[in-house]
């Protein structure tokens, strides 16, 4: 409760400070240093006193400050480890204050990798860059942000903005200097430092599109950035204002928090979407690349003025990005992809209460609500009213803060007969779906029609449907229709549906194939090739759901499978290289002790947690007791990553409910670092 207390104190105080001081822009240089995991600074704001204030605050959590400065002349200050506080020195009128500061952030600013693969990055996420740079945890405090970077020579430094300079400082560090030039909220500043290459397209409107990359996948290039500049085009022209930055990045991290993030002018996103010809039929970077890029409108131009309007950002940018996506997959691709997000609001509205409208609501409510209640008004009031509002909202509020309303006043201009109130009720104010609408929209795309009427078939026998599926199989239906006829299927004889499955395969179609794999667990011999032509398949997700079939359903035929499995590696995860040596080991391999180091040196530090999470479930099943696996997964438990740290922390529970485990846990506490020795620690004293 204290905490929360003071938080609000805090929120207070900085809603009224933006009343009385406007912060106009900032110039900072930082020197992150990765071994200390440490970062220093020197800052200096330019700030404008509108009204008179006792005291200033630029938020900065658990730093040091030297040299404090206000209009060149040293200042007392105070320092409450989570806000500098100037109470002195400033006057009426545009002042400026200079500062160096030092910090070791838990938090915000991250550094992973080892080596060339050393990464230095940041993640804001609405309200934290106070962490690594002094700045404001409010949105409606927008600044211009000039960032200047010292780091090491061998690697590349990237933040918001034009790179204006870049030199030598010495032998072992650049410098880096990035300028904005309009203002934006300080939880889209950003830095990305690493080992990446990069081309530059240019887009219609000749905006300098630059795509990063780490040297060792550069031949994974186009399919990563497949349709980026067709997107870029493609949303200027349908939100109908110019890209608002000078220039746009887009850089993948390792270990992100995130699918991405939309740092203006600035995108990070996960190196998981870094993918190879085969990878992108299985996940691409596609949506993701289009929602980013749709911020920079909507969030980083636009920005909401508090979490109850969080819609007006994430929502706008899943639509737009659904829209995107429209663009180069097709209209039946959007209306499947909205179809199965409202099956996913439908039956979320059954616990989920919180509606759209408040700081509480789900991501889903957010992202996928969000969207829908956008694509109702535009397909309402129609696609051109709907562009001539967005417009309109996006010139009249740029580099400002909006609320709900702001925008559906925007609407009522152009469609005047378009009852705002009634749609604000049931959309944003009602935590239920309003599916009865939604599917009258959806039956709009022939595609969704036949999917439904095929969904029917459910109801009827399999000598009923015969001709129907064989109907649908040999048509140019979109794949989810034809994987619905599959999954009917799965139950009946091998011998009634033997000419159905056969027609699937011919279909060449990745994503009906699969469906074949996936629902066809039981193999007759006589079906044993044409199932296996699936190993061919360009998804390593069908890969592995064959082999595991055919490992199981003709144990005769290990060797075989295994041979056809030995150079796989798989997605960034190095799922079916995984697969191959845990497979291997239990085949008892000659080479299996060779293969038992790999796949134990997978499940370390050394590799992304992807990898490591499902080397370790891998190898526990191989040697249960393990010590340096065993010593891998406490590590895992300090992983800044919460999804890991979590997976960390569930496996050690599951291990201590065995016997024999405790002591092993106990053994190994002091071999382990300090950090990881206070985790351990606290989870051999909970209670089972």
């Amino acid at each position: 409760m204290r905490y929360y207390l003071l938080f609000f104190i805090t929120y207070i105080s900085l809603a009224q400070q933006t009343a009385k001081v406007d912060f106009i822009k900032v110039t900072g240089m930082v020197a992150p240093d990765a071994s200390l995991k440490k970062v220093i600074g020197a800052v200096t704001y330019h700030f404008n006193v509108l009204k008179p204030i006792d005291t200033i605050r630029i938020e900065a959590i658990n730093m040091n400050f030297d040299n404090v400065k206000i209009n060149n002349k040293e200042v007392k200050f105070k320092n409450n480890t989570k806000e500098l506080l100037l109470f002195e020195g400033f006057k009426k009128g545009v002042n400026w204050v200079s500062f160096t500061y030092k910090a070791y952030p838990k938090q915000t600013m991250y550094f992973n990798g080892v080596g060339d693969n050393q990464q230095i990055w940041t993640q804001g996420q609405g309200k934290y860059t106070s962490h690594w740079f002094p700045s404001f945890d409010d949105v409606n405090e927008k600044v211009i942000f000039n960032l200047q970077i010292i780091a090491p020579k061998e690697f590349v430094a990237l933040s918001n903005g034009i790179l204006k300079e870049k030199r030598a400082i010495d032998n072992d560090l650049n410098f880096w200097n990035y300028k904005m030039e309009n203002p934006m909220s300080s939880y889209l500043l950003a830095i990305a430092i690493g080992n990446f290459v990069n081309k530059t397209v240019a887009s219609k409107s000749h905006v300098p599109i630059q795509l990063f990359i780490q040297p060792r996948d550069t031949a994974k290039f186009e399919p990563t950035y497949r349709y980026s500049a067709e997107m870029f085009d493609y949303l200027e022209k349908e939100i109908g204002v110019k890209y608002p930055w000078k220039i746009y990045k887009q850089i993948p991290i390792e270990d992100f928090l995130y699918g991405g993030m939309e740092n203006t002018s600035c995108t990070l996103f996960a190196q998981n979407y870094v993918v190879d010809e085969i990878g992108f039929n299985d996940k691409n970077y596609v949506y993701v690349n289009a929602h980013e890029l749709a911020h920079q409108w909507f969030g980083d131009l636009v920005t909401e003025k508090s979490g109850t309007h969080h819609w007006l950002q994430e929502g706008f940018a899943t639509y737009y990005g659904l829209l995107a996506e429209r663009k180069v997959f097709g209209d039946d691709y959007f209306y499947h992809k909205l179809y199965r997000n409202s099956l996913q609001l439908r039956n979320a509205a059954l616990t989920d209460t919180i509606p759209v409208l408040n700081e509480k609501a789900s991501s889903l409510s957010f992202y996928e609500k969000g969207a829908w209640a956008l694509h109702v008004i535009r397909e309402t009031i129609g696609a051109k009213a709907f562009q001539k509002a967005v417009k309109s909202y996006l010139k009249k509020y740029q580099f400002q803060n909006v609320e709900t309303d702001q925008f559906l006043a925007e609407i009522k201009k152009v469609a005047p007969k378009f009852d705002i109130l009634d749609f604000k009720k049931r959309w944003l104010e009602d935590y239920h779906f309003q599916t009865d609408e939604a599917n009258a929209l959806l039956r709009k795309n022939r595609f969704l029609q036949t999917l439904f009427e095929t969904q029917q078939l459910r109801k009827k026998s399999f000598a009923e449907n015969k001709e129907k599926y064989k109907e649908i199989l040999e048509s140019a239906v979109f794949y989810p229709v034809k994987s619905e006829v599959i999954f009917q299927m799965k139950d009946v004889p091998f011998a009634d549906k033997k000419e159905l499955l056969l027609l699937a395969l011919q279909t060449k179609d990745v994503k009906v194939r699969q469906s074949v794999a996936e629902f066809t667990t039981d193999i007759p011999v006589e079906f044993k090739a044409n199932y296996e032509s699936l190993l061919d398949d360009n998804s390593y997700d069908t890969k592995e759901i064959v082999f595991m079939n055919l490992w199981k359903n003709f144990p005769t035929e290990k060797n075989s499978y295994l041979a056809k499995a030995k150079n796989w590696v798989g997605s960034n995860d190095k799922s079916l290289r995984i697969l191959y040596l845990t497979f291997s080991i239990e085949n008892e391999s000659l080479d299996s002790p060779i293969y038992y180091k790999e796949l134990v040196e997978y499940t370390s530090p050394k590799y992304e947690t992807s990898i490591r999470q499902n080397a370790i479930v891998n190898a526990l099943m191989i040697q249960a007791k393990d010590e340096t696996v065993l010593k891998n997964v406490v590590n895992a438990t300090t992983h800044y990553k919460w999804q890991f740290s979590k997976f960390g922390r569930e496996k050690i529970r599951e291990l201590l409910r065995k016997e024999g485990y405790r002591m092993l846990f106990e053994n190994l506490t002091p071999t382990v670092s300090e950090i990881e020795k206070v985790q351990l620690q606290k989870l051999l004293n909970e209670k089972l």
